[in-house]
């Protein structure tokens, strides 16, 4: 990339890093140290608000970045990502958005321990939350470092590392001092600026083919390589039994993962009622389904316009074909339109990153302070203090998102994303839906669904592809792949519901029918949510 390029776009991070920071400190000056004000801001947002910061959460690097260039190096294959995401808020929607806002006040723990014995629960629940939160964390760092690497004309790896350090000091920085409004507002102007800039390009995509959608997938798969093939099914997961299986789990990851996502899970606590958590879910799956359409418009796009080859080039998994779209659509390296709009979405992708990295930070610091440190120290009426160990939690979960981003940082961040959902869908989902649906549910059956979907999940990731065995593993020179699927979904997922259901009925406990026709009605009908 050319200085101008390098000016323009650190000129554009700066503002945008000097504006969330602004609004990070006036939220600071505004605070009054509650949990309720830390971890829902107040719950004091609209559904409109909360719908776009719903949005900006789930929006994320894997999105804008990851989905178009996998797109773009697979063709029909890469679409699975932006069905999935989208498909994915018909569950929250019908299942989980409401009966989660009555049931709880900050945490996905708070909705199960309603109803079962406290401590082992939020252990459990926190436990996750934590692990989830850090693998979707790592999946930002990667994207981060990709885009400041093509920014830097890939030389530097130096600065590559820099950079993901960089993100990880501002998002404990926005969590620390801005608490959950500070985030809700960084949210809010990042799907902004996302939205504007995703349908900008798609409109110049489009003027490209002279609106001619059919014409542009033709060039696509004449640049791909493949043919027609690029436009069919199996480019990617077509190739044996064990590619199909492994479609198959990812997609039941993306499909269940995001009900069990903490971050999004605490954005329902930011509205005052469950009716406004609903709306604010209708807001943010109009949002997400517009984005979404578009990422097959810029997918397909780079494909036809930058081809699969330079997009192979400047990053082997394709998480920069959006910027060197840009870059084409603009006039060219060489051009003032070309490093215009190559700076404008990278500094776009940027923003979309550190926003998202708050949200998730704040999540998991809250899972730290309120499930696993509360539960082992009780503080009733010391807020504050809860508070203080869930501002020194970002630190620590900032510290270890950063380790792991930097030996992750070849892989593509779309499918770490995938990886994420898979352990969501396996260890929170399935206790979250129990706790809310199932009378006859325990203690020992909610701390065995979540460790009887968590810790398959981890082991098998660390056994599969992803991690040895194959040129992109993270340790391409060893080999203790026992595995075969890269996303663990297809197996974890059941496991999940099956250590819960065992959990359950070999129990000794019985369930309490007082509190769970309270937690039916509370879930039901808002009597008594907070």
């Amino acid at each position: 990339m050319t200085g101008d390029h390098q000016t323009l776009a650190l000129l554009l991070f700066s503002a945008f890093v000097a504006v969330t920071l602004g609004i990070t400190t006036w939220v600071s000056r505004n605070r009054h140290g509650s949990a309720e004000e830390f971890y829902a801001g107040g719950r004091l947002f609209s559904p409109m608000e909360n719908g776009f910061a719903i949005a900006g959460d789930y929006m994320s690097a894997a999105s804008f970045l990851g989905i178009s260039g996998l797109i773009a190096l697979h063709g029909y294959d890469g679409l699975l990502y932006s069905v999935g995401f989208l498909v994915a808020w018909l569950v929250v929607l019908y299942l989980v958005a409401e009966l989660v806002r009555n049931c709880g006040r900050f945490t996905l723990a708070d909705v199960v321990a309603a109803r079962m014995s406290e401590r082992p629960v939020r252990t459990a629940a926190g436990t996750s939350s934590v692990t989830v939160s850090v693998l979707y964390l790592v999946a930002q760092m990667v994207g981060a470092g990709a885009l400041v690497s093509l920014l830097l004309g890939g030389t530097s790896e130096s600065a590559r590392t820099w950079t993901i350090i960089g993100v990880g000091a501002l998002m404990v920085i926005y969590v620390s001092f801005g608490g959950m409004r500070a985030t809700t507002w960084i949210q809010i102007v990042k799907a902004i600026l996302l939205m504007g800039g995703a349908l900008a390009l798609t409109v110049l995509v489009l003027v490209r083919f002279q609106g001619d959608f059919d014409q542009m997938l033709r060039t696509a798969a004449q640049r791909s390589g493949h043919g027609n093939a690029f436009l069919a099914p199996g480019l990617r997961y077509g190739g044996d039994w064990t590619a199909r299986f492994d479609f198959i789990s990812l997609g039941l990851a993306l499909v269940l993962g995001t009900a069990g996502l903490p971050h999004i899970l605490s954005r329902f606590y930011t509205v005052p009622t469950a009716r406004a958590a609903r709306r604010s879910v209708v807001w943010s799956i109009g949002l997400i389904g517009g984005f979404y359409l578009m990422t097959i418009v810029l997918g397909f796009g780079a494909a036809a316009i930058v081809g699969p080859e330079a997009v192979r080039a400047s990053n082997a998994a394709g998480n920069t074909a959006v910027p060197l779209l840009a870059l084409d659509l603009g006039g060219g390296a060489d051009s003032t339109g070309g490093t215009v709009l190559f700076a404008l979405v990278a500094a776009i992708a940027f923003a979309t990153i550190l926003a998202v990295v708050a949200g998730i930070t704040l999540a998991s610091s809250a899972s730290v302070a309120h499930d696993l440190y509360a539960s082992l120290r009780r503080p009733r009426g010391k807020q504050w203090r809860e508070v203080t160990v869930a501002r020194v939690a970002a630190v620590g979960v900032g510290v270890v998102a950063i380790a792991i981003g930097l030996l992750a940082r070849d892989l593509n961040v779309a499918f770490l994303v995938g990886l994420a959902f898979a352990v969501a869908a396996s260890a929170n989902l399935p206790v979250l839906l129990y706790s809310l649906f199932w009378r006859r549910f325990t203690t020992r059956g909610a701390v065995w669904a979540v460790y009887g979907g968590l810790l398959p999940a981890v082991v098998l990731v660390l056994f599969s592809p992803v991690v040895s065995g194959s040129p992109g593993s993270l340790f391409p020179g060893t080999d203790f792949q026992y595995f075969p699927l890269e996303n663990p979904g297809l197996v974890s997922i059941p496991l999940g519901f099956l250590a819960g259901w065992l959990g359950t009925v070999t129990s000794a406990e019985r369930a309490d029918r007082a509190k769970h026709a309270e937690t039916e009605v509370r879930s039901l009908t808002g009597a008594g949510a907070v």
